[in-house]
């Protein structure tokens, strides 16, 4: 098979993904590239082209493609049992992961309620947090609130606390939107702030909706540290801790969605750890699984969970689906947190993303450059232009020099694979250097 033949194919039959499918047709389309394997940071074509993969196939990715470790745990898990209804039935991976994730948290999110993806964890926090409000008689609270700029997901319910235009938009006469409060974006500091004002200054406005309009409030969703979708927005800590005080002031829940940014993007496996605190809920997704299958988890306390344990069927929490804890899917997880424990990944990372800075600071001095910025595994730089086909030209600029990096908007981010070498992340920026010049000439 050829790159050209299962292009053709995959543009008739295949429906992707946030894409306008017309910028893949014409002269000057943007290229859709056929892979044929994986082979750690690598991609590689049908006429042997290869990728590396920056941006961790969408953020999934942690220890690349076919991984020896989990290719191996999934082949063990296939020859026992591949999926069992999880109503009235349970399995060995599912109970385990469980378990070792609620011990990750040191216990205080003990119950754990398993889906396939992102969004549908995000409804599953929403729709929990607003029925066991109602189950102890505080039905009116069931609004929700979000920061500016946040991302949740594109389904209808989780795109009612995404505050990102394209998304929310298009759908918005279908979604019951929830009110928005200033994000703590450190991008966002005036003359003499430093990331911290701005955290304390968004808290301020936070404590100030709160007050009005608590009473309504179920619960306040947040991406801890970085806002991923509306440009990496990056954080300062001091804001989880205050809104967390906030919360507990006023009777709402903290929901923190680390379904890009949880599983050690951050520098610490869960993010919200370097606020020291603890959320009512918390999102995992994405890297979980390694890259490997979908899989979300919602985890949540002693209090909310008994908020639905009574008699009464209609008291329980009313959601499921068909593959819920998914027996290969929790497999593939717990071969990742494997990797976690056994590679001391959290500690190798801090030199990783020492590795990454370095190889990044020089382009600080570019003049089209701004805002260059990193937390752990994540870095970003934004690229003062108004071209607005600027995206587009870096990415296919990108591909040309051997690397898979998506632009959003004027922001250029790189999330690459754990495994990566001092010298690949000096080769990634190095070509995101060429493909930036490439993009900005007109």
């Amino acid at each position: 098979m050829r790159n050209t033949d299962l292009l053709q194919r995959s543009l008739k039959a295949v429906w992707h993904p946030c894409t306008q499918m017309k910028q893949h047709a014409g002269a000057d389309a943007l290229p859709l590239i056929p892979i044929a394997r994986g082979e750690g940071l690598w991609l590689y074509d049908f006429d042997g082209n290869r990728y590396l993969d920056g941006v961790s196939s969408w953020w999934v990715n942690l220890f690349g493609h076919a991984n020896p470790r989990i290719n191996a745990a999934l082949r063990d898990q296939l020859e026992t049992l591949e999926h069992v209804i999880l109503a009235g039935f349970t399995q060995q991976p599912v109970v385990e992961l469980s378990e070792r994730l609620a011990a990750l948290t040191d216990n205080t999110l003990g119950h754990c309620f398993f889906a396939s993806d992102g969004a549908s964890a995000t409804e599953i926090a929403l729709k929990m947090s607003f029925h066991s409000w109602r189950n102890r008689g505080r039905s009116e609270k069931n609004s929700f609130l979000c920061l500016e700029g946040g991302y949740h997901g594109e389904t209808v319910g989780a795109l009612a606390v995404t505050d990102v235009a394209i998304f929310k938009d298009a759908y918005a006469p279908l979604v019951r939107a929830a009110a928005t409060v200033p994000s703590p974006d450190a991008r966002r500091a005036r003359d003499g702030e430093n990331a911290a004002d701005v955290a304390r200054r968004a808290a301020a406005a936070l404590a100030a909706h709160l007050e009005q309009h608590h009473q309504h409030i179920a619960a306040l969703i947040v991406e801890p540290l970085i806002q991923c979708a509306s440009g990496m927005a990056m954080y300062d800590p001091e804001y989880l801790l205050l809104a967390r005080a906030l919360c507990d002031r006023y009777e709402v829940h903290l929901i923190c969605d680390e379904i890009a940014v949880g599983c050690g993007r951050s520098g610490t496996f869960f993010a919200h750890e370097q606020a020291q605190i603890g959320p009512d809920f918390l999102c995992v997704s994405k890297g979980i699984s390694g890259g490997y299958l979908p899989l979300s988890i919602v985890l949540t306390t002693n209090d909310v969970y008994a908020a639905f344990y009574d008699d009464a069927t209609a008291r329980g929490f009313l959601h499921s689906h068909s593959y819920t804890g998914n027996a290969l899917a929790c497999r593939a997880a717990l071969a990742t947190l494997d990797i976690f424990a056994e590679d001391d990944v959290i500690a190798a990372n801090r030199v990783l993303a020492a590795k990454l800075g370095q190889a990044l600071a020089p382009l600080a001095d570019h003049p089209q450059v701004r805002h260059l910025r990193q937390r752990g595994m994540i870095a970003a730089f934004d690229v003062d232009t108004d071209d607005p086909g600027f995206s587009r030209r870096f990415y296919r600029a990108a591909l040309d020099r051997e690397v898979l990096l998506r632009p959003i908007g004027n922001t250029v981010y790189f999330m690459p694979p754990y495994v990566i070498s001092a010298e690949q992340c000096e080769f990634l920026v190095d070509r995101a250097g060429q493909a930036l010049k490439a993009a900005l000439k007109r």
